[in-house]
């Protein structure tokens, strides 16, 4: 019996074998992996976005564009209709098969100054939209400038008998000029729309072209000021283009304008600078007032400096600042342990650091300390005591009698603490399963560290340990036990 040979299905696209490997099912035809693409955007396709139309593969959008329905208005509200029909992907050869296309219509011309204002035609009221008391197609019923669709809000009626966007409306016959109309975001000042360039407003007006008697004009320009241009300080009158900073040029009005004294007027920042109170310190918290335009010489000299000596005046025995001896007034006075001190005098014996009533600490030879002189001298010694990093060991020697906190004396009963055996007593004692321990001796057997109920594990040998020597000791143990929690070991 001869051998028949099984023909392989043939590729839509380029008529070539299609071997089971690379093949792509589609509308029953089968593709190569290459040619399963859309015919007209060359879009790779899938299962999900892959539709067949006569042999042909297009994705959802092409196929909508190419086959799907047409027409204005069709299927209103819907984002996905449009009027695209693909023409971008096929050279300008127009191959619509499905689908009405609407075909410019010959409208009927009415009479003069009864049709639609801007084709001439008759409008019926399927279709009319109302403007300056006159019916309009909807088609229309556009900006005439930009070609944007209008409705009732949009539209602006405009003097030479046409209809305007808003936009349009403000740029053609809206106030123009750099300024005008701030705080109305539909006013806009486009000076280039008919090419005449940008205006400019000061170049052309000169205020001292008029002059005044002496002592009556501009204080800047000695011109004639009229009531629409004036400006009013200290008594004068100024052009409204004069009223700015002698020093920066700054325009001002009546809330940043400072007279000088040599008769004309700053801005704020430039009076300081120049009238000002100078050097350092001076004002504090004033942030306008500042030292600028001084060189450090002349800041140095005009500096304050006075030394005042507290001892020119000598107090009583025992009534006067325990440092100086000299006496103490009350503008000056400083209150510690009953004693008065020159705010001066009120510093460290050690660093002489200045204090005030937080800082002061009065010392047993009755001089006064900051806290960390006061703790060096007096405090308790050792390294780490009261685990406060201010307190040193200045000689290395420790002051504490009992440095490890255990009783030297005492019976050891059996209902005392499990560890040391000595009696607990209220203010010290720890409770765990019933049994009390020591605040001291409240510890893991293993590593030493402190527990409290939150960390503590009762262990099966009448100890106590913390959760991972706990785990260590008496958890489960072997290779791959537990997988997934973290606190079991495989020690």
């Amino acid at each position: 019996m001869p051998m028949q040979v099984i023909e392989s299905p043939k590729c839509p696209r380029c008529s070539k074998s299609v071997y089971a490997a690379e093949e792509r099912l589609a509308g029953g035809y089968s593709f190569h992996k290459n040619c399963f693409k859309c015919s007209m955007c060359n879009k790779s396709l899938d299962s999900t976005n892959c539709t067949e139309h006569e042999r042909e593969l297009y994705c959802k959008v092409c196929h909508g564009r190419k086959y799907g329905p047409k027409g204005y208005g069709f299927g209103t509200g819907a984002g996905t209709l449009s009027m695209d029909n693909g023409a971008q992907f096929q050279n300008g050869v127009d191959t619509v098969r499905n689908g009405a296309r609407m075909e410019p219509r010959a409208i009927a011309r009415a009479p003069e100054g009864e049709g639609c204002p801007r084709c001439g035609g008759y409008v019926y009221a399927a279709e009319q939209m109302l403007a300056r008391g006159r019916g309009w197609h909807k088609e229309c019923f556009k900006c005439g400038t930009c070609k944007k669709g209008l409705d009732s809000i949009l539209c602006c009626e405009a003097p030479d008998k046409n209809i305007y966007c808003k936009g349009c409306y403000a740029k053609q016959f809206g106030p123009k000029g750099y300024g005008f109309g701030q705080g109305g975001g539909t006013l806009q000042s486009d000076c280039y729309a008919n090419d005449d360039g940008a205006p400019n407003m000061r170049a052309a007006i000169d205020v001292g072209k008029i002059q005044a008697r002496p002592g009556e004009g501009c204080p800047r320009c000695g011109g004639a000021v009229y009531a629409a241009e004036q400006k009013l300080s200290k008594g004068r009158e100024w052009h409204k283009k004069c009223f700015n900073c002698k020093d920066c040029n700054k325009t001002l009005d009546s809330i940043n304008a400072s007279d000088g004294p040599d008769g004309d007027v700053y801005c704020n920042t430039c009076y300081g600078k120049k009238w000002g109170p100078h050097g350092y310190g001076f004002a504090c918290g004033s942030g306008f007032l500042q030292t600028d335009g001084l060189t450090e010489d002349q800041i140095s000299s005009s500096r304050p400096f006075i030394n005042p000596d507290t001892t020119s005046i000598k107090a009583p025995e025992g009534e006067g600042c325990p440092r100086c001896g000299g006496a103490v007034f009350a503008a000056e006075q400083q209150l510690s342990k009953g004693k008065m001190w020159h705010k001066k005098c009120y510093s460290c014996t050690d660093c002489h650091r200045p204090l005030d009533s937080v800082l002061a600490c009065d010392g047993p030879d009755g001089d006064i300390y900051c806290k960390a002189c006061y703790g060096k001298r007096y405090g308790p010694k050792g390294f780490g005591y009261g685990h406060a990093p201010t307190l040193v060991s200045t000689s290395g020697e420790s002051t504490m009698q009992y440095p490890d906190g255990r009783p030297l004396n005492g019976q050891r009963t059996s209902g005392g603490c499990p560890r040391c055996g000595f009696a607990v007593f209220a203010a010290e004692q720890m409770i765990s399963k019933s049994r009390i321990w020591h605040k001291r001796c409240f510890y893991c057997s293993d590593c030493r560290k402190s527990l409290d109920s939150t960390n503590l594990n009762d262990g099966p040998d009448g100890d106590i340990y913390c959760r991972s020597c706990y785990s260590r000791n008496f958890g489960p143990k072997g290779c791959g036990y537990g997988l997934g929690a973290g606190a079991l070991t495989t020690f």
